[in-house]
């Protein structure tokens, strides 16, 4: 869906972007994650073929976003950090501006902007003005906006920023569904707890380059990841996990560890047994709520 080979993109007096390489599958979430700063809006911007690159490229469903801008602006939607919104125009008339400015029909935007104020539950909120509304139903309204033509890929730039705890939640569902609605999105921001709910992978962005080299897997259904803790210190709780239990270790220290593992029920009781049996003092055991934070501390922390 996104590859991008050896990104290269320079600010006057700074590289912000140094041989960044990726892929994105279709139809998945994919986290853009690291300080401020560290070159994820340029990213967006070169992904949404808005900057040029100084070096590289960036294609999408094969299109090079050099060479067939227009095309590529047809095929995606963008949500900066900073948006606008003319609060004089209602819900109606801010997604009509949308769809005729990404070329629909006069005849087809209609349809096309009840269909995205449907999608992200604006439906009875048409002829209320963008300036009456609440900071997470203007998010909303941005997100419709950039959805109106339905593109296949969609770039969210700090969509959560300001927003509050069930606006963020609200958000999360809505990224879900559109993702299961067939779309391919990028989500990018410095806060983790908000890509917690919706992303399975993610990229971290260091100094204008991926940390670690690739994408980092965050979850996956099939075998979660799990966090361990045992009373007592024990040196060899790393060997036991990877040696005797098969297990694959992400991170570990003499009282905790963090791997992945089946969600089978009884290949957990019996790890629980072999702990037990061979004198670890398990404390605590379950499935790790902070898959993401935990994914990237230990990337960032790899040597």
């Amino acid at each position: 869906m996104i590859e991008v080979s050896n990104l290269v993109y320079e600010y006057p007096t700074q590289r912000a972007l140094d041989g960044v390489s990726l892929r994105v599958a279709p139809q998945t979430i994919t986290a853009l994650v690291g300080p401020n700063g560290a070159g994820k809006t340029t990213l967006l911007r070169c992904l949404a073929a808005l900057e040029t690159p100084y070096d590289g490229q960036v294609t999408i469903e094969g299109l090079n976003t050099a060479a067939s801008p227009r095309e590529i602006h047809a095929l995606l939607g963008y949500l900066p950090d900073f948006y606008g919104l003319y609060d004089e125009l209602s819900v109606r008339r801010s997604l009509v501006h949308a769809a005729r400015a990404h070329g629909i029909a006069p005849g087809a935007a209609g349809a096309a902007c009840e269909k995205a104020a449907s999608r992200v539950g604006l439906a009875d909120r048409m002829e209320t003005p963008a300036g009456q509304l609440s900071r997470g139903l203007r998010q909303r309204l941005a997100i419709a906006q950039s959805i109106v033509h339905e593109p296949k890929v969609l770039l969210l730039d700090e969509p959560a920023a300001g927003l509050d705890p069930q606006a963020r939640r609200d958000l999360s569902a809505l990224l879900v569904a559109l993702k299961d609605g067939g779309m391919t999105l990028v989500v990018s921001s410095h806060i983790l707890a908000e890509l917690e709910d919706y992303c399975s992978e993610m990229i971290i962005i260091e100094g204008g380059r991926i940390a670690g080299g690739k994408a980092v897997k965050v979850r996956d259904i099939e075998r979660p990841r799990y966090l361990l803790e045992i009373a007592t210190a024990r040196s060899d709780l790393k060997d036991f996990l990877t040696a005797r239990a098969g297990l694959d270790v992400i991170e570990v220290d003499q009282h905790h560890a963090l791997f992945t593992f089946t969600r089978n029920p009884s290949a957990r009781a019996k790890l629980i047994r072999d702990l037990i049996a061979a004198g670890f003092e398990v404390s605590s055991f379950g499935e790790s709520t902070k898959a993401l934070e935990d994914a990237y501390f230990a990337q960032v922390a790899a040597p």
